[in-house]
């Protein structure tokens, strides 16, 4: 990959692996591609990365089930998730495809140069 792509992925993945919203799975994957950045790995790593990334963003329909279930009201609490929910609806009526988390915002800004990445 060019040097300003993953100059840009390198600052995405450390925003990633920043957000308080970042699940440990997809911050270890993170982690791992760092390391392996200017490697024989590198190429590799990234494939997994990019893999990791599709399967850990949250889908803004996800969000909207997760936030109006019970599990939901259990990790938000009941009144932050129907703010929640209200927010993801709100953005999924402008466009949204996915959370806008922190993580997930970043996580979305990384694929959306997948083909740059992988070559």
């Amino acid at each position: 990959m060019d040097k300003e792509v993953l100059s840009f992925v390198v600052e995405k993945t450390n925003e990633l692996i920043n957000a308080a919203s970042c699940n440990s799975e997809t911050k270890a994957a993170a982690e791992a591609w760092l390391a392996a950045v200017g490697t024989d790995g590198e190429a590799e790593a990234t494939k997994t990365y990019v893999k990791e990334l599709e399967a850990d963003i949250m889908p803004i329909d996800g969000l909207i089930g997760f936030a109006e279930s019970d599990a939901g009201a259990q990790v938000f609490g009941a009144d932050h998730a129907r703010v929640v929910a209200a927010h993801a609806k709100e953005i999924k009526a402008a466009g949204a495809k996915y959370c806008d988390c922190p993580a997930c915002a970043a996580v979305e800004a990384i694929l959306n140069k997948k083909e740059s990445i992988l070559g």
